[in-house]
């Protein structure tokens, strides 16, 4: 039953993402929403569905390292794989705000983990690295912070985005749309559980640690929602849904899956985990090079291979170092 509900899962996920963008889209456009901010909230939130069961399952559990590792395997995977093959699809255009707030507002919130994670480096147990429960409580105070922000933008932006994709079908009615909207969520939840589920399972009759799991097969697969969302919205164009997707479930997984995993029970921080917390910030700064060297604010084509690239390397390390 776990390897059908594997295939299964991924079934659902590919549809759950093309009813998501679909009703997501109409909705922002009918009440003046663009598609960056329902990207960065509607989107990424429903996305990040499986990162948030899955780190709150575990942390319930005492699980720490599948909580850590699916969070910082889940944003190294959003980066490198998800934007690099959304844009093997098609050239991804960044809006400006983005690229001067949002992307450098993600790379904070992994300096921000990783500096808490190591202070008590400067305590009385210098060997024992963790996130305790109010540093979760802190972190979780700057996912508000960031909310305040996006709701400001999209009072900003209203006027704007009732001019972008005029084409859409605005006649359903509401109730229909957060019909299709709740079916796509529940789908990505479901699909991301299944699929996970049966990965773990191989991947423990494997012999893999848990932390190695958490990092690649947990965290690849509760990015599964992140990837189809994003590779259908670069397809159809939605270049802003694409982007924000990935960029707002980085912040949603760093400040509120995490924090609310450590806020529920403290989160023990294996050193070697700094080195996947700086593969995030040089994930992050990479890309924010790559938009800043391209003239038209853009995520190329080449770019998108160089990135699939990377992270194919990294996870050839991360199953060399587990």
């Amino acid at each position: 039953m776990v390897y059908i509900l594997f295939i299964v899962g991924f079934l659902l996920l590919v549809k759950g993402a093309d009813w998501l963008v679909d009703a997501a889209c109409i909705l922002a456009r009918r009440n003046g929403i663009s598609d960056l901010v329902i990207g960065l909230t509607i989107v990424s939130f429903g996305t990040s569905l499986p990162e948030l069961t899955v780190n709150v399952t575990a942390s319930m559990n005492g699980s720490a390292d599948i909580a850590i590792g699916n969070v910082l395997g889940s944003n190294i995977a959003n980066i490198l794989l998800i934007l690099g093959a959304s844009a093997m699809i098609a050239t991804l255009p960044v809006q400006r705000p983005t690229l001067l707030s949002e992307i450098p507002f993600s790379l904070a919130a992994a300096l921000l983990v990783g500096f808490l994670a190591n202070t008590h480096f400067f305590g009385s147990e210098a060997s024992v690295l963790m996130i305790n429960r109010w540093e979760g409580v802190f972190i979780i105070f700057f996912f508000f912070l960031f909310m305040i922000y996006i709701a400001d933008m999209a009072i900003r932006d209203k006027a704007a985005a009732m001019n972008e994709n005029p084409d859409l079908d605005y006649r359903s009615p509401l109730w229909q749309l957060l019909l299709i909207m709740g079916g796509g969520i529940v789908s990505l939840y479901l699909g991301g559980q299944w699929v996970v589920d049966g990965a773990v399972q191989i991947a423990q009759q494997l012999g893999m640690s848990e932390a190695l799991i958490g990092l690649t097969v947990v965290a690849i697969g509760t990015s599964l929602p992140e990837l189809v969302t994003s590779m259908v919205a670069a397809w159809r164009g939605n270049a802003d849904i694409a982007v924000g997707n990935v960029v707002g479930s980085n912040i949603f997984n760093l400040l509120w899956v995490l924090g609310l995993s450590a806020a529920i029970r403290p989160l023990p921080f294996q050193t070697i985990s700094n080195f996947d917390v700086l593969a995030i910030i040089l994930a992050s700064a990479l890309l924010i090079a790559a938009l800043a060297i391209s003239r038209r604010m853009v995520i190329t084509r080449p770019v998108g291979i160089l990135f699939v690239l990377l992270y194919a390397f990294y996870t050839a390390y991360l199953i060399e170092r587990g």
